[in-house]
């Protein structure tokens, strides 16, 4: 996945969009060939769960003809139709010369192979939590929570679109999940995923600022992505990222004023052989000096350094 937000490429002014003949393009390949190159060109920014142009030239053509991304090399000679080359190629207009994030044209976006639902209301989620539910939380390989089916309640603060609480109420099957957001609109777009999944008997969404709508509820395990770009990093936001809720990645000078808080509230939260996962971005230098007496355990992932820490719930005191 990628990071929530990168430090801003240099970029040269787009060429005006070619106009291409539909005939000129034939197979899946073609119109991913096609699309990287208009990528290229116009300097686009990946940071919305893809990483590379062919990676997101794929999600965003598969999108427009409704095949999943693991279906692209199947399907990548097959031959495109006319009205959806047509489709195809407003698409790619859209992308480069709008730099609004390809999620957001097809108001979808998958974490770990599942679709949701995402719109401006709500950051494109590309946490790499999801990542570390599959490696430190399940099945054989769970080294963090020793029982994922003896967890009974979860955590999951600054929700969004709801896609962690989702992923956490399918790694966790016996727990019910709390999603909370100081968003409305962010609610509304997690309410559609939760409703999609069907899960609305194992997740709740409440609106409030952090644990102020829990009362004095405890919890196995809180997650948490919260709004990490410091001051620096949010004046040199890409484009792509300014289509986004600003309250989505604005952490305050040094960003970390909502971890700060997160990890001063998260003991009064938590049961006795609960943990705090939280996802901070490139700041782990910044949250070690602020929080010397910590023992943070730093995790890897695919695609991350020590991007998300773990704290258990005797060591946060």
């Amino acid at each position: 996945m990628a990071k929530k937000a990168k430090a801003p490429a240099k970029r040269v002014r787009a060429k005006a969009f070619p106009k291409v003949a539909t005939g000129e393009l034939v197979t899946v390949l073609d119109f991913i060939r096609f699309a990287v190159s208009r990528y290229v060109e116009a300097d686009v920014v990946f940071a919305h769960g893809t990483t590379d142009p062919v990676a997101e030239a794929a999600f965003l053509v598969c999108e427009a003809l409704h095949l999943h991304p693991d279906q692209f090399e199947p399907f990548a000679g097959a031959r495109v139709t006319r009205a959806e080359g047509a489709k195809i190629l407003k698409l790619i207009e859209q992308r480069v010369t709008m730099q609004k994030p390809a999620a957001y044209l097809v108001n979808k976006i998958y974490m770990r192979g599942l679709p949701f639902f995402v719109d401006e209301r709500v950051i494109v989620p590309r946490s790499f939590i999801g990542e570390l539910f599959d490696t430190h939380f399940s099945g054989d390989d769970a080294s963090l929570i020793d029982e994922p089916t003896a967890v009974e309640r979860v955590l999951d603060l600054c929700t969004g679109s709801g896609c962690l609480a989702i992923l956490a109420s399918q790694t966790f099957p016996n727990a019910h999940v709390d999603a909370v957001d100081i968003s409305k609109d962010a609610l509304a777009v997690a309410k559609i995923n939760v409703t999609d999944y069907g899960l609305e008997d194992c997740i709740a969404l409440h609106r409030g600022d952090l644990f102020a709508p829990l009362g004095d509820a405890r919890y196995d395990l809180i997650v948490s992505n919260p709004p990490y770009v410091d001051a620096d990093g949010m004046a040199g936001l890409p484009p792509e990222c300014r289509h986004e809720p600003k309250i989505a990645f604005d952490g305050g000078k040094d960003g970390l004023d909502i971890v700060r808080r997160i990890i001063a509230e998260a003991p009064r939260h938590l049961t006795p052989a609960g943990g705090l996962l939280c996802e901070i971005g490139r700041g782990r230098e910044v949250v070690e000096a602020a929080f010397p007496h910590l023992p943070l355990l730093w995790l890897d992932t695919e695609d991350s350094d020590g991007e998300v820490f773990w704290i258990g719930a005797q060591d946060l005191g």
